[in-house]
């Protein structure tokens, strides 16, 4: 690599890393083409993006950012997947693991929180950012719904006495 795309691969990782939520560090030896193009392509699904580069450029990268703490877990042959969601990069990669013996997660970084293998699987197994909403608007909508019902029972209740009486009042 020419000096210039170097630090033109170190301004870009440092932008990444500055923006992400999160950053996962996994080994890729043995992947084929085909499956990194397949985790590349969940991963995309998922809001998150996965960067190989050389673990030197990374770490210079990784300094003045949050998630400075994983540069100690590049050596070797890394990836790196990021994402804005917490839940997002760490959901594909445990699943990708579970699936491909050579994919190998070894840690990572929510801001300057680190992660071993364990926190990056129970960040997994947490709904998304986007479920998480769906089930808060489902609790704050339930309660309106029931008000509306016993609103609209006292109403519906008078208006069956006053059918009754009408019905009754004709058939007299």
């Amino acid at each position: 690599m020419e000096r210039a795309a170097k630090k033109e691969a170190v301004e870009s990782l440092n932008e990444v890393f500055k923006t992400t939520g999160v950053a996962i560090v996994a080994h890729y030896s043995g992947l084929t083409v085909a499956q990194m193009q397949n985790l590349r392509k969940q991963m995309k699904q998922a809001g998150a993006s996965v960067k190989v580069s050389k673990n030197r450029l990374a770490k210079i990268a990784l300094e003045g950012t949050d998630v400075v703490a994983i540069g100690s877990l590049l050596k070797g042959p890394t990836v790196i997947a990021t994402s804005d969601d917490p839940v997002a990069a760490p959901k594909v990669a445990v699943e990708f693991a579970k699936t491909n013996e050579q994919f190998v997660i070894l840690g990572g970084s929510m801001g300057k929180t680190v992660l071993n293998v364990d926190s990056v699987k129970a960040l997994a197994s947490l709904p998304s950012l986007d479920e998480l909403r769906g089930k808060l608007v489902g609790l704050l909508v339930a309660p309106a719904t029931k008000i509306a019902q016993l609103t609209t029972a006292p109403a519906a209740k008078v208006a069956r006495v006053v059918q009754a009486y009408a019905s009754k009042s004709e058939a007299a």
